[in-house]
């Protein structure tokens, strides 16, 4: 494989994969708080946030990790300003105590913060702005949780760089396509990519467990298990949900992210990991799938960006799919039809913000995946001109991108009116 390609496989691997501490948007909210302080010197006396909808859309509704059970845009941003450890990125709030809590709430409840709205700007967009007397700094992130791309102290700008989409400062994406990755896949030195996958498997399979063991949410994962048994193709969808069940209602456990979500990083591994135990593939077999689980998943999200209305479970399933019929023997053509199949089942399910029911899409994307893997293993496969389907699987994918990126974006902000109640439901 030529060097250039590997080397851009492997830097994507290790820079994707990386440890996040509940739901990556109230982190990035907590991370943007904690660095404002930092670069302040001392506690603010006010904190302002201004954020685009997307990032109010996916705190709204979860737990904010290590909170005791509070949620919203003002606790994630205060926490993080009172406790976080900005040195920490997504585990900012890694270290929080009952001290950084009781100060939270009580300052909840003063005038300390507001929060605006911010239009016409990129989906993941987050400027923080610290106060106290004459003194001022703020915080800019722009398309990554943890991107900095502008700091400000007193009015002097101490460092600004252009924001970019994705990692497209670093990767070169006309090197990507199914077929590179599954030569990567098949080719790698296992050494070289283990320790980020040996990573994920220890971290997601440890919340997917605590998801099962505890109440979180609405139990997805448990009563998938609990109604539908214990045969792989439901243990797969259960314990996948089962994670998100438990990240998104305040679980402390950190997942290691794919494409910046921890709900896609759970799709794109644990239905992956309960298959190698299945088929018992052995270690290599399960590292060399999840690369292709995790590939798979960042090039489809790299079509859409940051924070679409495109729900990125399925993006994720994809991934998890093309991974079980590779792992199961399948052919470069069988893999397409597999991805192809899952866009063409489930490629409407829309993003309404970051809560309980994402494990619930997650099992629905994770099903939609095993059906396609089945189909596709039997040799049947949707075809161009239905739908979406195009004649390839890299236009399918791009299709796929096409929709996410620019066809939901008015479904996004009417997502978004729902949300905060700006809109009339009554027919006119």
């Amino acid at each position: 494989m030529d060097k250039k390609m590997k080397d851009g496989f492997i830097s994507t691997l290790r820079r994707e994969l990386v440890p996040a501490l509940g739901c990556t948007e109230p982190i990035a909210l907590a991370y943007a708080g904690a660095k404002a302080r930092e670069i302040l010197g001392c506690m603010p006396e006010k904190l302002e946030i201004s954020c685009s909808g997307n990032i109010i859309k996916n705190v709204k509704g979860v737990t904010v990790p290590n909170s005791n059970g509070l949620s919203g845009v003002d606790v994630a941003a205060i926490l993080g300003v009172v406790g976080g450890n900005a040195q920490r990125e997504l585990e900012v709030l890694e270290d929080i105590t009952a001290e950084d809590i009781a100060k939270t709430k009580e300052l909840l409840a003063t005038d300390f913060f507001t929060c605006t709205l911010q239009e016409n700007v990129a989906n993941l967009y987050i400027v923080a702005t610290a106060k106290a007397g004459n003194e001022e700094a703020s915080v800019k992130i722009v398309n990554r949780h943890t991107l900095v791309t502008e700091i400000v102290k007193n009015g002097e700008v101490i460092f600004r760089e252009n924001p970019v989409d994705e990692a497209s400062e670093v990767t070169d994406w006309s090197l990507w396509s199914i077929k590179n990755i599954l030569d990567f896949a098949k080719e790698v030195d296992l050494s070289e990519i283990e320790e980020v996958i040996s990573r994920q498997i220890e971290m997601n399979s440890a919340i997917s467990e605590a998801g099962l063991a505890n109440d979180y949410g609405a139990q997805v994962g448990r009563t998938l298990l609990a109604v539908y048994g214990d045969d792989v193709k439901v243990r797969a969808r259960a314990k996948a949900a089962a994670g998100s069940d438990a990240r998104m209602n305040g679980c402390s456990l950190p997942v290691v992210i794919n494409s910046g979500s921890g709900n896609q990083g759970m799709t794109v591994s644990v239905p992956v990991i309960e298959y190698a135990k299945e088929l018992k593939v052995g270690t290599e077999g399960l590292y060399r799938s999840l690369v292709v689980s995790n590939l798979v998943s960042i090039y489809h999200k790299h079509y859409i960006g940051s924070l679409s209305a495109f729900c990125g479970a399925v993006t994720a399933a994809c991934g998890c799919g093309a991974a079980i019929t590779y792992m199961s023997g399948g052919t470069y053509e069988q893999i397409c039809h597999t991805i192809i199949n899952v866009v063409a089942n489930v490629g409407g399910i829309v993003c309404d913000g970051a809560k309980s029911s994402c494990a619930a899409k997650i099992a629905s994307s994770v099903d939609a995946a095993i059906l396609a893997h089945h189909l596709s293993m039997k040799g049947l496969a949707f075809k161009a001109g239905e739908g979406i389907v195009q004649s390839n699987i890299e236009d399918t994918i791009k299709s796929i991108g096409y929709i996410g990126r620019v066809g939901m974006k008015n479904t996004d902000i009417e997502i978004l009116n729902i949300m905060i109640d700006k809109v009339s439901l009554t027919e006119e």
